[in-house]
């Protein structure tokens, strides 16, 4: 986990670092805005990103004029990108792989630069057809 993760923050230095009040990042989080971590005792601990989400929210909310929700439905779809872009990576990484191993196949195959399985040649025979009969 970096450090920029880490939820060693209370609520207090938390909402001064985000310009807010605590009252506020208590509502945030009845909303979902923002999940802080829970101390043993059950106070909230934030990380250095909760705060730059804190920031965030606070700007769509005041700059933008965007609306609670709205906001939430943002967070929610960006988190979303994230996860694919992601999965997008993952899956690169896992066709390079596969393409690597397709070319050790096809070098060590006695077929050069052929399908992996081989292929019969094409053939010159002539091949007759006759239709059946009709019952």
């Amino acid at each position: 986990m970096d450090d920029i993760d880490a939820k060693v923050l209370i609520i207090s230095v938390a909402a001064q670092l985000a310009g807010m009040h605590p009252q506020t990042l208590r509502q945030y989080d009845r909303l979902g805005l923002v999940q802080p971590g829970r101390a043993p005792g059950g106070g909230r601990r934030y990380s250095l990103r909760d705060v730059q989400l804190l920031r965030e929210v606070q700007r769509l909310s005041q700059d933008d004029g965007v609306n609670l929700a709205g906001i939430k439905r943002i967070i929610e779809l960006e988190h979303l990108v994230a996860q694919l872009e992601q999965d997008v990576s993952d899956l690169r990484e896992i066709a390079q792989h596969a393409l690597q191993r397709v070319a050790e196949l096809e070098a060590m195959s006695p077929f050069p630069r052929r399908e992996l399985l081989p292929s019969p040649r094409n053939s010159t025979a002539l091949v007759v057809w006759k239709p059946a009969p009709k019952q």
